[in-house]
């Protein structure tokens, strides 16, 4: 199985996929760490090529999860994709979610990707680029943008899965593992 988790950021993307990967026993594909370098660099403006490359990559194996919104290698990722999984939650939880992430984050000074030195700061919390604001600023366009995903012709190869509400996110962990470990 190759699940392709998409959602606003604060959705939980990152924390479904390492889940649903535990539960599976398939690699965990994290795009925002294949994308962010050292010193807030970002391969999907500044190499895409690179990007693209890496993604590739790590792709190409039999199972995985990943998670991440980038339009740059959406085709990469859907296209070896078995199943795609949009977290929908209401704007609400979502902004709550982020919220809590960022203060934790900030307050705990902790690395979020190993080896990069980018850590979250109170300081930065107005910035256009932060979580908080990008998460609030993208939260309609990215909801316009999956709604027709989820009936796209095109994206016929994968099973859909909308999630609006948490309890259906474990109700959706549990099944698509235990669909992974029932034989045909």
């Amino acid at each position: 199985m190759r699940v392709s988790v998409i959602g606003t950021s604060g959705s939980g993307k990152t924390t479904f996929a390492g889940q649903l990967a535990g539960r599976l026993g398939a690699r965990h594909i994290d795009l925002d760490a294949l994308n962010w370098q050292a010193g807030w660099r970002d391969l999907n403006t500044h190499d895409p090529q690179d990007f693209r490359r890496r993604v590739a990559q790590a792709t190409a194996d039999d199972a995985w999860v990943a998670c991440g919104n980038y339009s740059k290698v959406r085709d990469l990722v859907q296209a070896r994709a078995t199943h795609l999984v949009w977290l929908d939650y209401p704007r609400a939880l979502v902004m709550a979610r982020v919220l809590s992430r960022s203060f934790a984050r900030a307050w705990s000074g902790e690395e979020l990707w190993p080896g990069t030195g980018n850590r979250e700061t109170f300081g930065r919390w107005l910035d256009r680029e932060h979580p908080i604001r990008w998460a609030w600023d993208t939260y309609a366009s990215r909801k316009a943008r999956y709604g027709p995903m989820m009936t796209d012709p095109a994206l016929a190869h994968l099973a859909r899965h909308r999630v609006t509400r948490p309890w259906e996110a474990e109700a959706l962990l549990a099944r698509l593992a235990r669909a992974e470990t029932t034989p045909a």
